[in-house]
């Protein structure tokens, strides 16, 4: 999938890159828009920060070509690269204080001083730090450090932000405030922004887009709601939240024999014939649970093999009544599990509802 159209600010075609006999990115192209805020998401190892690095210049690319607003950066250091970039690290220097970091870019510059200090006034008060700006940065917190970095990448007005997992380092409270942070001044400066991060959570949160990467090549290119919702691969479905994979096999009239009951799935499977092995996949979420059957075609029995209590959610493992022991799960609302009066060894029934159903190919899963 290669994610690229027309009038876009980032243009990457066919990247390849090899360290040794490894190959980190295969084939990749993508696009960017301008204003968009892209998430490179992944495992670790998947090739998203070795991308990254390829568009700030840092690893230059074995193959293939890199467009930014037009102008061909494919082999360019990253001095000549209109980009500012924020590490997980956050790289600030220790001997000056907050404003002579954020500062540092424009005085490499040659900047006068009186503009100086007037971008980097605006710039902390941005990100909510001008009373900060004669401390060091031991000083500060973990949070208020990575908001200098930003503001520091920010200072000489580049074209490109990245940001290379930059709230790995912070306690998830920290976190998330100040993911919304970010999100909310990238929206209000309109900075062309690549993150990277392996934490699906944030990247659902803050992304327009998100890259799936995985083994250097990219799974799917979507927005939040459909890389969760219709993923294209076992991968994305199991990378980004918890699913469900039950074993089956098509049958003539287009259903699926699976877990000793037949289950009706949605989209378009016209790929499949009878007899074919297949896995579907459903979120624990979209199951439908009630307390006796409801009449819906699909609906069936199940007995209640263990209850996982997670706060406002429980998360029930169930197995079919009359199927072959092979189990799922379903999540249900603390209000729900109540009314349900959930409990190991209960039986309930449940329905797939068939336009959450998802149907790979069973070699696809391995």
């Amino acid at each position: 999938m290669d994610g690229t159209g027309g009038g876009a600010y980032l243009r990457i075609r066919h990247l390849t890159k090899k360290f040794g006999d490894f190959v980190a990115l295969r084939d990749v192209s993508l696009d960017v828009h301008e204003g968009e805020f892209v998430c490179f998401l992944g495992p670790s190892g998947c090739g998203k920060t070795t991308l990254l690095r390829a568009i700030a210049g840092l690893d230059i690319q074995t193959v293939g070509t890199i467009h930014q607003a037009g102008v061909d950066i494919s082999s360019l250091p990253p001095s000549e690269r209109d980009f500012g970039i924020v590490f997980q690290s956050y790289a600030l220097f220790p001997n000056l204080t907050v404003a002579r970091n954020v500062g540092y870019g424009l005085e490499s510059q040659k900047m006068a001083r009186a503009e100086i200090d007037k971008r980097v006034s605006e710039l902390l008060g941005l990100v909510d730090l001008d009373d900060q700006r004669d401390k060091y940065p031991a000083q500060l917190s973990g949070g208020q450090q990575q908001r200098v970095a930003l503001a520091r990448a920010l200072a000489t007005s580049p074209g490109l932000l990245l940001l290379d997992e930059p709230l790995s380092a912070l306690d998830a409270k920290v976190r998330v405030h100040l993911r919304q942070e970010i999100k909310q001044l990238q929206e209000k400066i309109g900075v062309t922004t690549i993150m990277v991060t392996h934490d699906q959570e944030e990247a659902l949160a803050m992304a327009d887009r998100i890259v799936v990467m995985n083994q250097g090549f990219i799974e799917q290119i979507s927005t939040p709601n459909d890389v969760y919702a219709k993923p294209v691969s076992p991968f994305v479905a199991e990378f980004i939240g918890t699913t469900n994979f039950i074993d089956g096999v098509m049958t003539a009239d287009g259903r699926i024999s699976a877990a000793g009951v037949t289950i009706e799935a949605g989209g378009d499977n016209t790929a499949f014939t009878a007899g074919d092995k297949v896995t579907i996949c459903v979120r624990p979420e979209d199951v439908l649970v009630t307390e006796t059957a409801d009449g819906r075609n699909g609906s069936f029995e199940v007995t209640v093999s263990d209850v996982e209590f997670l706060g406002s959610f429980h998360r029930c493992h169930v197995t079919p009544t009359r199927g072959n022991g092979t189990g799922f799960m379903a999540d249900l609302s603390a209000n729900h599990a109540r009314n349900l009066r959930l409990e190991e060894g209960r039986t309930l029934n449940v329905l797939l509802p068939p336009a959450f159903v998802r149907v790979y190919a069973s070699g696809e899963t391995e």
